[in-house]
């Protein structure tokens, strides 16, 4: 039966404890243990029912307990102290931005991603990129940049695991019920939710506005599941990353175009848009329209201003990890956008396309986030690389290293992911400022006057406190399945609190390789049982409902560990999310890792251990390429690739085996007279000092600060002032280019040595270059010359610009010289090309033209 009328029913709350229902709409709970402390010293255990969240708590406690904390004094004295903190941090003075930038008038970065992993309380995110996307605004938060968060809130957000007998994955979909979520709608002022809407193929769709703040940064989720809409439509935001491609496309419509109209509705126009994936490119296509529309632009004069605010990070590592769409469904979503704004169908494939002309290539949504971007960057040194390699045919005859994809390593929140008895720690010997300041070399030195006897007892409660934690989760887990009275006693003294334990949790992905650990059963059941050293292992992770591989991973572990001998030893917990999460990198000795190399983008929880002391063991892949050195940790192999994959997971497994039975486990059981190992310590506290100062999450969004938001804000501003003269000028000169770009060609090349130079000696070089109706103004002409491979090819070849020569002409040819100095003997090679040249281009590869010299001279130094 439907009502005639709905209300919102609010807990009430005494006078006295007012401020409570403020803190639990800020998730900057979620990073402040006191506020966290408080919510559960109201009632632990239904603190621990409602999953963590202080929204449902409130509406859930009964109105005595509320009036019993009203009279107690104490309570009372901590929430005032609590609130009078949260006010303080809420007004945002002298933070960093404030110091350092304030006056640059940046306006509003909007930072775009599918989802957000900011509490357990609040399930929008499935893995990594929304764990990221969570932990990026909270620095936002702390560091006082002008940010906002542009998400979607899902009906029935990713979806909760269990196994059955067999330990086969099975989902459930529990709704989520917004109204008791910590987020509001946003209303108008007669009461009315704040709608905006998009067009799709012959209706509009409608969306609901919430908003989660975070600390001193609003996130605005949008929700199609409206009466406005048809049940179809109510759909669309029923659950993140749904395999249907319409639906797909559906999302990233809503939130590409929809957020961005979302943004308008409560009077933010954003000068930055930072899009975290290419799930949100759309916002690309309708910023261009707005400022067609408002600033009477054509497509390519708008296309430059909007580009110029405009930055996309990159977080796959292959092309199946790209959202990419068949022609059929982008013409039905945006056929009529193409004719509105000027472009015939092929001009507007080409935005996602790498060959314009292949009408069988699929849309892709990272083609069309670089091609509507002015920066765009990987998210560790590694993935810069592999990066490069995937998106080079978007930069056609540029040496791959020369593709202009950069690369800023990710980083963690740290208050979100340290334990409190570790931040306690760091506070006493460290000093507050280590988690105001997570980058300061010299503070984290400090790590090293940490007494050895403190760490290892706060160390070994963690770890005593995991135990008990995977011995309540596995018990639930079995009840749940109907288990037997003898299988849950079994489950209740599961692991043991003084063994050495090690951790695997993460998004169960085929390459993510979970099965590594078991490609010898015997070999490993023989290292986790030995009588004297013994070893236990923990393991979570989701497998995507569509995936049956990685569901046949989990169930492979799941029948390893229910063997009899192996029960107390092996543990996998079902469910996991970021409450698992945090207890299992709080708590572990050791982190493990497996993927295939080149195949993890960066991930973080690796980073996350660092700083509750665990030591990572991993394959040389993300981050841990760039973080690795002998004394902080171990790495398994040393980063070959082999073609045969079997052969490699068995060299690998090998690997592993043996660091844990020659290094790892001797190094966690050699222990002082006073039942110490001095050696772990050692190397706990080499990699706190190490890796704390460089992976956090403040390093990185500073990073994305300086290197890319207020570069890009600079040449924004440059591009939209003044009727956007400067978008105007460079849109023309880029017509004018390609009209005239295809009468360019190299002539003679002439150099001065013959085919042996010495060492320190200088090769002068001659180019005579047709530029057609182009001017030496136009261009820039290059030398580009290294090392010969045994292919014959330019290695990791240098630049050197070469000097017009005004003085010289040979027919419609004009001279350009200029000298390479040879420092290295061996087999060398030059060659010149010609690239177009603007003071306004972000690089010389913005345009997609180059031209090469036909025969390249070859140099015996």
């Amino acid at each position: 039966m439907k009502p005639i009328r709905t209300i919102e029913v609010t807990p009430f709350l005494p006078p006295e404890l007012e401020c409570l229902r403020e803190l639990a709409y800020n998730l900057r709970w979620t990073w402040d243990h006191e506020t966290i402390k408080l919510f559960r010293r109201l009632d632990r255990d239904l603190w621990d029912a409602t999953g963590h969240n202080p929204v449902l708590l409130l509406g859930m406690v009964s109105q005595e307990r509320l009036n019993e904390a009203a009279q107690d004094d104490g309570f009372v004295n901590q929430l005032n102290r609590i609130c009078q903190k949260h006010y303080d941090y809420m007004k945002g003075e002298g933070t960093w931005y404030e110091k350092n930038f304030k006056k640059s008038n940046a306006g509003v970065l909007a930072y775009f991603s599918a989802e957000f992993g900011l509490s357990d309380a609040l399930p929008i995110y499935s893995g990594g990129l929304g764990i990221l996307a969570g932990d990026h605004v909270k620095a936002a938060s702390e560091l006082g940049l002008p940010l906002v968060g542009v998400g979607i809130v899902y009906q029935q957000g990713y979806f909760r695991q269990y196994l059955n007998a067999d330990g086969w994955q099975q989902e459930r979909y529990p709704i989520n019920d917004f109204y008791n979520l910590p987020i509001i709608p946003l209303k108008e002022k007669d009461g009315s939710p704040v709608l905006v809407s998009v067009d799709f193929p012959g209706r509009k769709v409608y969306m609901r506005i919430w908003k989660a703040q975070v600390g001193r940064v609003p996130l605005y989720l949008l929700d199609t599941n409206i009466p406005e809409n048809s049940k179809q439509d109510e759909d669309i935001t029923d659950a993140l990353y749904k395999a249907d491609r319409e639906i797909r496309i559906q999302q990233e419509i809503i939130l590409g175009v929809g957020g961005m109209r979302a943004l308008k509705a409560v009077g933010i126009e954003p000068t930055i848009c930072h899009m975290n994936e290419g799930h949100s490119a759309f916002l690309g296509l309708e910023r261009i329209a707005i400022l067609m529309r408002e600033k009477g632009l054509t497509f390519a004069e708008a296309k430059e201003v909007a580009a110029a605010g405009q930055i996309f990070t990159t977080h796959t590592a292959v092309p199946a990890g790209i959202d990419k769409f068949d022609p059929e469904l982008v013409d039905k979503y945006w056929s009529s956008y193409y004719h509105q704004v000027g472009l015939n169908r092929k001009e507007f494939f080409a935005l996602g396309r790498t060959e314009p002309s292949d009408e069988t290539e699929l849309f892709s949504m990272a083609n069309l986030a670089i091609n509507l971007s002015s920066r765009t960057n990987a998210v560790s040194k590694l993935h810069g690389a592999v990066s490069r390699e995937l998106f080079k045919d978007n930069w056609k005859d540029v040496p791959e290293h020369e593709v202009p994809i950069t690369h800023i390593t990710n980083g963690v929140h740290t208050r979100s992911w340290i334990s409190k008895e570790m931040a306690d720690l760091f506070d006493r010997y460290l000093g507050p400022k280590w988690s105001e300041d997570n980058s300061d070399q010299n503070i984290w030195k400090k790590v090293a006057d940490i007494p050895d006897e403190e760490l290892w007892r706060i160390h070994e409660m963690r770890r005593q406190r995991l135990v008990n934690f995977c011995r309540k989760r596995l018990t639930g887990q079995l009840e749940q399945r109907g288990a037997t009275q003898v299988e849950l006693d079994e489950a209740r003294n599961v692991l043991d609190p003084e063994v050495l334990t090690i951790g695997f949790a993460r998004r169960m992905a085929t390459y993510k390789r979970a099965t590594l650990l078991l490609k010898d059963p015997e070999r490993l059941a023989r290292i986790l049982t030995n009588k004297h050293r013994p070893i236990q292992i923990i393991m979570a992770g989701k497998a995507h409902p569509e995936d049956a591989p990685a569901k046949e991973l989990i169930r492979q572990v799941m029948h390893f560990c229910r063997r009899e001998d192996l029960r107390k030893h092996f543990v996998f917990l079902e469910d996991y999310d970021m409450n698992v999460a945090r207890w299992m990198v709080e708590g572990v000795d050791v982190w493990l890792n497996t993927p295939r190399r080149f195949l993890e983008a960066s991930g973080t929880s690796g980073m996350k251990v660092a700083f509750n002391g665990g030591i990572n063991c991993s394959i040389l892949d993300g981050w841990w390429d760039e973080a690795y050195e002998p004394h902080l940790g171990w790495a398994i192999g040393r980063g070959e690739v082999y073609e045969d994959t079997d052969y490699q997971d068995e060299v690998e497994s090998n690997a592993l085996y043996d660091l844990l039975e020659k290094e790892i486990v001797p190094a966690f059981y050699d222990r002082d007279q006073d039942k110490h190992p001095r050696a772990w310590l050692s190397r706990m506290k080499r990699s706190m000092l190490s890796l704390c100062p460089v992976f956090n999450i403040n390093r990185m969004v500073r990073e994305y600060a300086t290197e890319m938001y207020f570069p890009s804000l600079v040449r924004y501003h440059d591009f939209v002032e003044n009727g956007a003269s400067k978008a105007k000028a460079l849109a023309h000169w880029k017509e004018n280019l390609k009209q005239k770009w295809s009468h360019v060609r190299i002539g003679a090349v002439e150099e001065n040595t013959g085919d042996t130079i010495k060492v320190g000696d200088d090769m002068n070089i001659k180019a005579w270059i047709n530029l057609g109706e182009l001017n030496a103004e136009d261009v820039v002409v290059q030398m580009y010359h290294g090392p010969i491979d045994q292919y014959g090819n330019i290695v990791e070849g240098e630049v050197i610009d070469m000097r017009p020569d005004s003085s010289a002409k040979k027919g419609s040819e004009k001279l350009f010289t200029g000298a390479i100095k040879y420092f290295k003997s061996g087999r060398h090679g030059f060659t010149v090309r010609v690239l177009p040249s603007h003071e306004d281009l972000v690089s010389s590869f913005d345009t997609p033209y180059i031209c090469w010299a036909t025969e390249p001279k070859q140099v015996k130094v």
